[in-house]
């Protein structure tokens, strides 16, 4: 009796022992099995670039090397640039020191001119009665002289400075001496100029040489 009791027992409880074995077998992964196998190899794989990627850095590598040769190039270029305009400039203002005054000089050739006829008339031989005709010639062609040569100053802007009776100033005018003030000149005014000045465009290029007036001392 008690041997069925315990053989029936056994009976019952390899099948509850089978059914909690497959549970475990189908949770547990076995450490050998092909999930496992396939993660490992996905893992290994990630460490070197596909093909794909290696031949997009390759030609982005091709890309800036050009980027590299055409802004080299372009930099060369405006390098050249930047010289040649150089020597432009520089030949340009050395044109400019020689023949800036070129215009100022072809009206002064007409002022040469006028010179010439006057020596021509003074040298030529009169006689004696025909003194004045030859003197009124001369004057005559200084003062067209003149004239021409006033003309060629105000178109150059070369303006003349006679200061006589204006107030000394040092920026303007050559002191050379004092002089007691007369009657009409008052002190520290030009009493008299030895030597005109110029401007040109408004500045000074030559003081005026003058005598500057004082007031006299008188004696007790």
């Amino acid at each position: 009796m008690a041997a069925r009791c315990l053989w029936a027992a056994r009976g019952r409880v390899r099948p509850l022992l089978a059914a909690r074995a497959a549970s475990d077998g189908r949770a547990r992964p076995l450490p050998f099995s092909t999930a496992t196998q396939r993660t490992a190899g996905e893992d290994c794989g990630s460490e070197d670039p596909p093909p794909r990627t290696e031949r997009a850095l390759k030609l982005r590598a091709v890309k800036l090397e050009k980027e590299v040769q055409d802004l080299t190039v372009r930099y060369q270029r405006a390098v050249a640039d930047g010289e040649n305009i150089r020597r432009r400039t520089q030949r340009c203002v050395e044109d400019a020191k020689i023949f800036g005054i070129q215009s100022f000089c072809k009206d002064l050739v007409e002022v040469a001119d006028l010179l010439e006829k006057t020596a021509g008339c003074a040298s030529e031989e009169a006689e004696p009665g025909d003194q004045k005709l030859v003197l009124e010639k001369i004057f005559r062609a200084l003062s067209l002289l003149e004239a021409k040569l006033k003309s060629v100053f105000a178109k150059h802007g070369l303006e003349k400075m006679t200061p006589l009776g204006a107030q000394y100033d040092p920026h303007e005018h050559e002191l050379i001496c004092h002089v007691p003030a007369g009657a009409g000149v008052q002190p520290g005014t030009v009493a008299l100029v030895r030597q005109d000045g110029y401007k040109l465009h408004g500045r000074t290029i030559r003081l005026a040489r003058v005598e500057v007036a004082v007031e006299s001392q008188r004696r007790l």
